[in-house]
């Protein structure tokens, strides 16, 4: 059956939702409209791991082999401890430029016939009213979700740290950390490598340090000298970049939605949810996102159950990552509990961060535990039972006092 589609947002989810629509049945009248001009774009470079390329490769070989070519690889992760290094295996990561990733989805979702309409600003009042389908995918302030607000339950959580999204012209070949300390706290910075000529450099500090720095009152162009004088070590010499139309310091904000579906309005990508960045997941779960949505939608041609689908398996699937972005969020929040742990150590733990057991086990005793659990099945089998019990429980308590706050 064709059917038409508006899809409000040029991001991955819906440059790829659109791709699968029409690899699905080339009948279909898929539109996207992207509020930007064409090649314009935020952030520097993304993160991906295996598994999803192996997914893309399923769904659209073409797409999936351009990404492949135009990504870079690493395997090791690499922590910088005031002037101590340590360094582990791991599996393999890739990086690629999102006005690359952009680039390649454009071009594939122009090939199969979706017509791209950039420079576009669509309001929940301009829609188009012959469409089957309307896809918000234009990110956290969705304007499509925003008039639906109570309908979807959105909630935005803020954060504590802030942050901030460079570029650099230091290739890192490894995925990198780097943990510096000041007067006011600490400072830190990941670093990954997405070209030939370029890295993304997210840099993270406690509200504190951020304002004894005095970034809070630098301008762009001093803010970005004095990060560079503190990495000077991992930059090598290297400059930090922002971006033209400026960089500024925020603090993460994760949605959350209790229902993604309105009629025929649906939730997509960033506009649905958004999980700490801290674990590198968010243009994994936006074309996820489209591969689950497009897959209802063949599955199932009745409209509601289509959508109902969809968010049903998307919730239970996003469960365990935002439990793993709460904990890792949390573990930088209380970075200090930490630090005063041997690198290779600390190291360890960082790596332990999504753990619902870590915040409430001491430093060095959670080390000792994991390492032993290592060696013996029975504790690797109590901590995977012991885990998930204290998650819900503190979880629930904290339901409660929200609910209790509310009625207050």
């Amino acid at each position: 059956m064709c059917v038409k589609v508006a899809c409000v947002g040029g991001g991955p989810a819906g440059l790829y939702l659109s791709i699968l629509l029409k690899r699905q049945d080339p009948s279909h009248h898929v539109t996207v409209y992207e509020r930007d001009p064409e090649g314009s774009t935020y952030g520097w470079g993304v993160t991906y791991w295996r598994e999803l390329l192996d997914r893309l490769h399923e769904q659209d070989p073409e797409s999936a082999r351009a990404l492949d070519a135009d990504s870079v690889r690493w395997s090791d992760g690499v922590a910088h401890v005031r002037d101590l290094t340590t360094r582990h295996s791991g599996d393999q990561g890739h990086g690629i430029g999102r006005h690359r990733l952009l680039e390649i989805l454009a071009g594939r979702a122009r090939e199969l016939g979706v017509r791209l309409e950039y420079e576009r600003e669509i309001a929940a009042g301009d829609l188009p009213g012959d469409a089957d389908l309307i896809v918000a995918a234009d990110g956290v302030r969705s304007a499509l979700r925003a008039p639906h607000a109570a309908h979807f339950g959105s909630r935005l959580t803020p954060g504590r740290n802030h942050y901030v999204w460079l570029g650099t012209t230091k290739v890192f070949d490894a995925f990198t950390f780097a943990f510096v300390e000041t007067a006011h706290g600490w400072i830190w910075c990941y670093g990954y490598g997405y070209g030939p000529d370029r890295s993304t450099c997210v840099v993270e500090c406690a509200p504190g340090t951020w304002t004894g720095l005095g970034l809070d009152r630098a301008s762009e162009a001093d803010g970005r000298a004095l990060l560079e004088k503190l990495f000077a070590d991992v930059l090598e010499g290297h400059a930090l970049l922002g971006r033209p139309g400026g960089t500024p310091w925020q603090t993460f904000r994760t949605l959350t939605n209790d229902t993604w579906h309105h009629g025929n309005l649906v939730l997509l990508g960033d506009a649905a949810h958004t999980t700490h960045y801290s674990i590198g997941a968010g243009t994994t779960l936006a074309l996820e996102d489209a591969i689950a949505l497009a897959a209802a939608l063949r599955e199932r041609p009745d409209l509601p159950q289509a959508l109902a689908r969809y968010e049903r398996e998307r919730k239970a699937a996003l469960l365990p990552v935002q439990s793993a972005a709460r904990y890792s969020a949390q573990w930088y929040e209380n970075l200090p509990r930490y630090m005063q742990l041997p690198p290779e150590r600390m190291f360890a733990l960082l790596g332990q961060r999504h753990s619902p057991l870590l915040p409430y086990v001491p430093p060095q005793l959670y080390y000792r535990l994991d390492r032993a659990a290592g060696q013996l099945e029975s504790l690797r089998r109590f901590k995977r039972w012991l885990g998930p019990r204290v998650a819900r429980t503190v979880h629930a308590r904290a339901l409660a006092a929200r609910e209790t706050t509310s009625r207050d």
